[in-house]
């Protein structure tokens, strides 16, 4: 996984009082950012549930690169 100064692929703030999820429309609880992968600096406001499938989505996105060999060079 990505090492960054947190160890961690998602930062985590407070959502905005009052704030929607943007995937469902719920209240949002959190404002996720993705750090690195395909999905950098992408995110938004998200309900507890739809913030754990975004997170994922940036895990999976992470792995899926540090999987994936460059010719001549291989990952131990």
């Amino acid at each position: 996984m990505m090492s960054n100064e947190f160890r961690r692929p998602v930062s985590v703030d407070f959502a905005p009082r009052g704030s929607s999820c943007e995937w469902c429309g719920k209240p949002a609880e959190r404002q996720l950012t993705a750090i690195g992968g395909t999905y950098h600096n992408e995110g938004g406001l998200f309900c507890r549930a739809c913030g754990e499938k975004f997170s994922q989505a940036v895990i999976n996105s992470l792995n899926a690169a540090m999987t994936t060999t460059t010719p001549g060079f291989e990952l131990y």
